[in-house]
């Protein structure tokens, strides 16, 4: 486990930029915590691009999604005293569930704000995997306010849905399989 602030640094200070140490880190960090997908590549596909193409497929991954991914990155890199309160985070939709599942494989408790428009699967899954449901207004403001009261109010810590260099880096890591091999 390691160390963070509340704004996605580290205890060093270190910004958003990933290198591959880091992605290397996270890659060690999550590896107990999620699937390892496939790479798939159609014959299909290919004919019609003129190139072959692959396809990481994420809809294998714990949760249905890769946002498992940097969830479970973010989490598990909080310290023991900072993961003892919590994590807070807002979304309507996959990375809410993620932030649950995550939460759930550590022992510690998920405040999941979601907007009150959310689709019911995306609530049935933050609720299936522990999480607890904060109902907020649709807008991103409400959303915000609505998760720094619960911050406040427990103590949690953000784990916001894409301005998290933890969030970030380990998302980012899984696209340049698809990137790397498309060029």
């Amino acid at each position: 486990m390691g160390s963070r602030d509340d704004d996605g640094q580290n205890a060093e200070g270190q910004g958003y930029a990933a290198d591959i140490n880091s992605i290397r880190e996270a890659q060690a960090r999550i590896a107990p915590y999620v699937h390892k997908t496939p790479i798939l590549s159609s014959t299909s596909i290919n004919a019609i691009a003129g190139k072959q193409l692959f396809f990481k497929c994420e809809c294998f991954q714990k949760a249905g999604a890769f946002k498992i991914r940097g969830a479970s990155n973010s989490i598990f890199a909080l310290d023991d005293i900072q993961a003892a309160k919590g994590v807070v985070t807002h979304s309507s939709g996959n990375h809410a569930a993620a932030v649950a599942l995550a939460a759930k494989l550590r022992g510690i408790p998920a405040y999941i704000v979601i907007p009150e428009n959310a689709p019911a699967c995306k609530v049935e899954n933050v609720n299936r995997y522990g999480g607890q449901v904060i109902w907020s207004d649709v807008t991103m403001e409400s959303r915000e306010s609505t998760a720094k009261k619960v911050q406040e109010e427990t103590g949690a810590i953000l784990i916001h849905p894409f301005n998290d260099k933890y969030t970030i880096r380990i998302r980012n890591a899984s696209y340049r399989v698809l990137t790397v091999s498309l060029s």
